[in-house]
């Protein structure tokens, strides 16, 4: 599964498509309006713990986690398999995720994730952290480490 650490590596990879508007939509997730996405600008790649987030001009988000067996493949296609989404933009780039969860966001992100949940977010608030523990002593080390809401994609 791949966690905050391999997020921000594909968050990196992505970031030459920021600015990039595009042109041809598909996969065979039910939960994209495809549609709504042909003709939007990528304004942003943010990631936050186990999510990819990518932020289109028109006010909403892609919310990609790659479950257990997650992939994608920039200006490439797997033979084998169907894409999950697809963009497809100008002079043939492309980016295709594939066996994972795809969600879209309508809210501002601000108002869906506590960037300060994040280690490898740069507002990453440890003593935030440590408050969320003491309300729960007794929970254990390995419960409190695997707990989203105090360690956004810290693994196994």
């Amino acid at each position: 599964m791949p966690e905050g650490p391999s997020i921000v590596i594909v968050r990196d990879n992505l970031q030459p498509f920021v600015g990039k508007t595009v042109i041809r939509a598909s996969g065979n997730s039910k939960k994209v309006e495809f549609e709504k996405l042909v003709g939007n600008k990528i304004v942003d790649v943010k990631s936050w713990g186990k999510h990819l987030l990518i932020c289109f001009n028109n006010d909403f988000t892609i919310r990609i986690h790659f479950l257990m067996f997650g992939s994608y493949r920039i200006n490439e296609y797997k033979s084998e398999t169907k894409p999950r989404l697809s963009f497809e933009f100008k002079e043939n780039e492309s980016i295709n995720f594939y066996t994972c969860s795809v969600l879209q966001i309508h809210e501002p992100l601000d108002n869906v994730y506590d960037w300060s949940a994040d280690v490898m977010n740069n507002n990453w608030n440890e003593k935030k952290a440590l408050q969320k523990i003491i309300k729960h002593p007794d929970r254990l080390v390995s419960d409190v480490l695997l707990d989203q809401n105090i360690f956004a994609g810290v693994g196994n």
